[in-house]
């Protein structure tokens, strides 16, 4: 750093890893977190990316490295929004500019990126059962190991969360779970008495006669559950921690996130206890940053921005959003039909919902992250004679995916999965990429799988699936339209019919060629049949496939292209590979769309064109196979 960086973060200048932490004095490190709040919010501004959470979770960052061996003892961040605070110590406080950039610092916890991230991330509610797996084994190898989970109260309400804390409940390894709840509606629990309580209740005094009584009641079961259940009101008194004691956990807390002395004090005595601990802290996101403060869910995500100005920038595009599309479909249907129920998990900013939570709060159901519920509390809603739509991004309806087989699909109930996220998603990475609902979409039997091309067609296919009397899904990317006319009214499509939008006119001595587009790659697929004088269907349908345009385009054509922004294995490319070869057609086939690999993070413009699935790398491709023929 220079000079003049020395002088704003003359500590953290100094530490380019723990152990440098660990050397610095308690005193000092209320102001090393200063420092780091004010570097992340810097850095942030500067190139964009998550702000509020990780604003939020610098002292606890500061006390945990403080406290434990890191990497040593293992650290496990859930989802990983709150883990910029823990890159910034970890050594990649330079390369902090780059998060989530093509090539930059990936955007979560990231095993390969650095030996302190000890669990790659990116989906919600999965560090306590990493923690618990890895405490286990720390325990088998006697390595002396410290484990600790860290998770938000909003991954708290996932199902998998709470299968984790029962089954460490019921084995008792040593581990910690520290809660990060950043709800204002427990903050008035915060404060003095619950301070000096946590300090009670994780030191040694008090941990020696509770241990102590134990043995000395083991005889004694009826004394002994009379002193458990005294135990138990006396903590329930002033911490609302009997659901985590019932699990098997010590309870500690709820104590104050962002005083880091107390919280270093606090470690220290829960380091050294046996057994399950959970420790609850209470913290603030957007700590630090007024602007943040008050609107954390604004300050989520982040473009860049002026720290000194007191609201984000705002850009109105030119084309709405796809989640747009939705949310202003979802409000004009609700508006004719009264049994439309909308439901999503946890994603309602996202997805486009907020105006339609407002203007129909009783069709609105927020299930919060619990995916797998969302589904089958769709199929219950179907069962039950309402219209359910639940919207949910492309890779967390993989979560769902046992419950869309069992519980809507092998029921045949009419269920509207409308999927966000298709496609490339971009600097969120590969835990975000929607590359793989075609695939895993198009083998169960009952469901209709629709790609739109447009913003029109999204619409009239949510029109159309919100009418069918069985499942049926439509998925669209992240982004914005390309701006084409709306139709004054809905319109009902023809399951599984496709159209032609443009045909060629090469001579009949040249290779003729076919492009079967899926989705929004409609719009790079045009300007390279263009150049190549190629035929185009919009296809619409994955599922049924319109079978009938397929084996006109194999009989009159040289070579069809399939053309989809999800994998190729098992895609929408295989579909039609699968029909060919079923009737016996021997047409050249060549299935273009996301590889076999999993995709990195960075500008979805920059990723397509690495992958060739813009319109020249389309070209490109339909050229080498042509010179092949």
């Amino acid at each position: 750093m220079t000079s003049s960086s020395h002088d704003t973060y003359p500590l953290l200048d100094g530490i380019d890893n723990p152990a440098d932490l660990r050397t610095l004095h308690e005193r000092q490190l209320p102001q090393l977190c200063a420092e780091v709040r004010d570097f992340l919010l810097n850095s942030v501004s500067r190139s964009s990316g998550h702000l509020a959470s990780g604003l939020g979770t610098v002292e606890l960052t500061v006390a945990l490295h403080y406290v434990y061996a890191t990497p040593h003892d293992q650290l496990v961040w859930d989802v990983g929004h709150q883990a910029y605070p823990h890159k910034i110590l970890t050594g990649r406080k330079q390369q902090l500019h780059t998060i989530r950039q093509k090539d930059g610092l990936h955007p979560f916890p990231w095993r390969p990126e650095s030996e302190y991230d000890t669990l790659s991330v990116g989906h919600s509610s999965t560090s306590i059962s990493a923690a618990l797996g890895m405490a286990i084994a720390a325990e088998r190898e006697r390595s002396e190991q410290r484990v600790v989970a860290i998770i938000g109260d909003g991954a708290m309400t996932a199902g998998m969360a709470f299968e984790a804390l029962n089954h460490a409940g019921d084995i008792k390894p040593d581990m910690l779970v520290i809660l990060n709840d950043n709800d204002m509606s427990i903050s008035e629990n915060v404060g003095g008495l619950n301070n000096h309580l946590a300090r009670v209740l994780s030191g040694k005094f008090y941990t020696s006669i509770r241990e102590g009584g134990k043995k000395l009641l083991q005889g004694m079961p009826g004394i002994q559950h009379l002193a458990s259940r005294a135990e138990e009101h006396m903590k329930g008194m002033v911490a609302p921690g009997t659901i985590f004691e019932e699990l098997g956990f010590n309870y500690i807390g709820p104590i104050d996130g962002h005083d880091v002395d107390l919280l270093v004090s606090t470690l220290r005595n829960m380091r050294h206890l046996k057994g399950p601990q959970f420790l609850h802290i209470v913290t603030r996101k957007g700590k630090g940053y007024e602007p943040a403060e008050k609107d954390p869910i604004g300050y989520h995500g982040v473009p860049k921005f002026d720290p000194a100005t007191t609201s984000l920038p705002t850009k109105t595009p030119a084309t709405p959003s796809y989640s747009k599309v939705f949310g202003d479909w979802l409000c004009e249907m609700a508006a004719a039909d009264p049994k439309l129920m909308a439901v999503t998990p946890a994603m309602r900013e996202g997805s486009g919902m907020v105006e339609f939570s407002r203007r129909y709060p009783q069709q609105y159901f927020d299930v919060a992250i619990a995916e797998q519920h969302a589904v089958t509390f769709g199929a219950g809603l179907a069962i039950g004679g309402y219209h359910p739509v639940v919207a949910i991004y492309s890779t967390f309806l993989q979560r769902g995916y046992d419950q869309l087989i069992h519980d809507v699909a092998l029921q045949n109930l009419p269920v509207l999965f409308a999927i966000d996220r298709a496609g490339i998603v971009g600097a969120d990475g590969p835990t975000h990429q929607g590359a793989f609902d075609l695939s895993y979409l198009r083998c169960v039997p009952n469901l209709v799988v629709m790609t739109p091309s447009d913003e029109n067609e999204c619409r009239n296919m949510l029109f159309t699936g919100h009418r069918l009397q069985q499942p049926a899904a439509v998925r669209y990317p992240r982004g914005n339209g390309i701006g084409c006319n709306i139709d004054d009214q809905l319109q009902e499509l023809s399951i599984g019919k496709g159209r032609l939008v443009r045909e060629a006119s090469t001579p009949e001595s040249s290779t003729t060629v076919a492009i079967l587009s899926f989705g929004t790659v409609l719009h790079d697929v045009l300007p390279a049949a263009e150049a190549l004088d190629a035929t185009v269907a919009d296809m619409r349908f994955v599922k049924p496939l319109d079978q009938e345009l397929i084996r006109q385009l194999a009989e009159a054509y040289d070579l069809l292209v399939t053309v989809e922004d999800n994998v190729v294995a098992g895609g929408a490319g295989s579909a039609v590979g699968e029909f060919l070869h079923q009737q016996g057609l021997t047409t050249s086939l060549l299935q273009l769309g996301l590889p076999d690999t999993f995709i990195k993070h960075g500008d979805q413009t920059a990723v397509r064109n690495e992958l060739k699935l813009d319109a020249a790398g389309l070209e490109q491709s339909i050229r080498e196979r042509i010179a092949q023929m």
